[in-house]
């Protein structure tokens, strides 16, 4: 029998001298502001790794460590093992069941310190548990390959679910090659195939596999013959194996249901949402609709509140960067711009920097198109245009209702940025985002819109911007020489670079997560001079060089020097400084 023990983690890992006590208290701060474990936080800031903290704790209580890639969780074929706990106590609490002897139930766990889970396991098998230790990510892989599809995809894939009914009620196709063939039912029939049981379990599975999966959005989209369903994970599109092509038209239906859309509305773009719960978590999901050549093609972003990142340094600030945005953000007055393409995290960062602004003594409000995370604490408001209440128009009744820090979606025309330059002079914080290639890019763009250079200089606290590159996954990733032709033609950090691999843990990706780049300029005098004079962008840029600013390039380049991610990913979305 293992040793039961109540030492902590933190103090086991001390103990063994894979972190200090410095790391510990660290560790422990950050623990309290984001909720997570104490593990995964250690995990995350990269003081140690899963299987470190697997091994170690196996040593200390006596519990055999297994792993997924060496088949070492192979579970029983025994029905009545498989079927000892249901599916949601297997997901949500982590334990997943392997084998049943004399001596009792062997159980796999990720956390064996937690005893209560133990003795609950314990009065539902009503047998000892005998635990071995792995890690969550190998837990993930064996109850995925296990009871993650339930049987219910392949069976979708090999056609084994029963044709529709072509008598009247069921779903009528005139045409199963033409997908768009479905905008001849009726809407009756439609709605009825989408409420079957088999439909419904199948979109549950795919919203429950993408959640597990970490992506982003989910695309579904109709094709002559085929439905192709593609997951985006890590900013990539991945295909997943998807369902027969005759349950298109009732997959499209039962999401729009969920969704409150129009279902009998074909020809139009639509867009709806709702929200999920997987155990403890809840998940909102924003679909969108349009017509294409052979039917509907579906989006769906899901956002995930418990994913979302409260702490600068794991989203990857460090150094320089993060001494200037934890400056920046304490001014009492002035505009904060955060700037980038679509996808490159920019919310994540406004919400990051809202929920340390975030305090009883002031008052937040924010108008947003959508409002993508719900925060307690945070005035938001959901701007319409269509009945006139615009980014403009919502700003304006802002300054109405006594605020301290605002936050505008984005500023897109003459009009918000007039009322948000307005703002920051009269005294009150202004968070906002712009779509430019570079920091010093955003104050040309401001000027070009048509704001004066002897109000914009004055309101300037710090423009930020930003990119995202995945993250080599720390189990496979492979060192590689410094790249003689990068290294000729620009300046690079000493260090060990790796490239990506491929393993079960990444699934064969070779990048695992996300993380974000940043150049961060703090506007001083000589910028608020250069502004005046209505500088370039280029002077501007080099200006904030000559003091000290690191270009997204260079930023990348650190991360890459320091094994976090490859030279070919920072060049995919930086451009080489010389």
């Amino acid at each position: 029998m293992p040793v039961r023990t109540r030492l902590k983690l933190g103090d086991i890992l001390v103990k063994e001298g894979l972190i200090n006590a410095a790391q510990l208290d660290e560790a422990i701060r950050l623990q309290k502001t984001t909720g997570r474990r104490l593990g995964e936080t250690l995990i995350g800031l990269r003081f140690i790794t899963e299987e470190q903290i697997a091994e170690v704790l196996g040593r200390q209580l006596g519990i055999p460590y297994r792993r997924f890639d060496k088949n070492e969780l192979t579970q029983s074929s025994d029905p009545a093992v498989r079927n000892i706990f249901s599916t949601e106590i297997i997901r949500k609490e982590g334990a997943f069941p392997l084998e049943r002897s004399a001596a009792g139930l062997t159980v796999a766990l990720a956390d064996p310190l937690d005893l209560i889970l133990m003795d609950n396991l314990k009065k539902m098998a009503n047998c000892p548990i005998i635990p071995v230790i792995t890690t969550r990510s190998d837990l993930h892989n064996a109850i995925e390959a296990t009871y993650g599809k339930l049987n219910l995809l392949k069976e979708a894939v090999a056609g084994s679910y029963s044709e529709p009914s072509k008598e009247k009620g069921g779903l009528q196709i005139e045409e199963p090659a033409d997908l768009s063939g479905q905008q001849n039912q009726s809407v009756e029939d439609v709605a009825a195939q989408a409420g079957q049981a088999q439909v419904i379990r199948l979109v549950d599975l795919f919203l429950l596999e993408a959640v597990n999966s970490r992506a982003s959005d989910i695309h579904i989209e109709p094709y002559p013959n085929r439905i192709s369903i593609r997951l985006r994970v890590d900013g990539i599109l991945q295909p997943v194996d998807p369902p027969a092509a005759h349950l298109m038209p009732a997959i499209i239906s039962r999401i729009k249901i969920l969704a409150r859309m129009d279902i009998s509305e074909k020809r139009l773009p639509q867009d709806g949402g709702f929200t999920i719960k997987i155990g403890e978590r809840t998940v909102d999901m924003r679909v969108s609709s349009i017509p294409v050549l052979y039917g509907e093609k579906i989006v769906i972003r899901l956002l995930d509140k418990s994913n979302l990142i409260t702490d600068y340094k794991l989203l990857g600030m460090a150094g320089k960067a993060l001494e200037d945005i934890e400056h920046g953000i304490k001014a009492p007055y002035g505009l904060i711009f955060i700037t980038g393409p679509t996808g490159s995290g920019k919310s994540t960062t406004l919400y990051a920097t809202l929920l340390k602004l975030r305090s009883p003594g002031k008052n937040l409000l924010t108008i947003e198109d959508p409002v993508e995370y719900k925060v307690d604490g945070i005035n938001q408001v959901q701007a319409k245009p269509q009945i006139g209440l615009t980014f403009a128009a919502g700003l304006r009744a802002f300054l109405r209702q006594d605020p301290d820090i605002i936050m505008v979606g984005e500023v897109r025309d003459l009009e918000t940025a007039e009322i948000c330059v307005r703002a920051a002079l009269t005294g009150h914080l202004v968070l906002s985002t712009l779509h430019t290639n570079d920091a010093a890019s955003a104050i040309t763009r401001l000027t070009d819109l048509g704001i004066e250079p002897v109000l914009l200089a004055p309101s300037m606290v710090m423009v930020i911007a930003q990119r995202l590159v995945r993250k080599l996954c720390l189990q496979c990733r492979e060192p590689i020489p410094t790249p003689a032709q990068i290294s000729a033609d620009a300046p690079l950090p000493p260090g060990q670079y790796y490239g990506p691999k491929g393993c079960k843990d990444c699934h064969n990706v070779g990048y695992k997560g996300r993380m974000a780049l940043y150049e961060v300029l703090r506007v001083d005098a000589e910028l608020r001079t250069m502004i005046n004079q209505r500088a370039n962008a280029e002077e501007i840029k080099r200006s904030a060089r000559n003091h000290g600013m690191k270009t997204l390039f260079e930023s990348g380049i650190e991360k890459a020097a320091a094994g976090l991610t490859s030279i070919e990913e920072v060049l995919s979305v930086a451009t080489m400084e010389i």
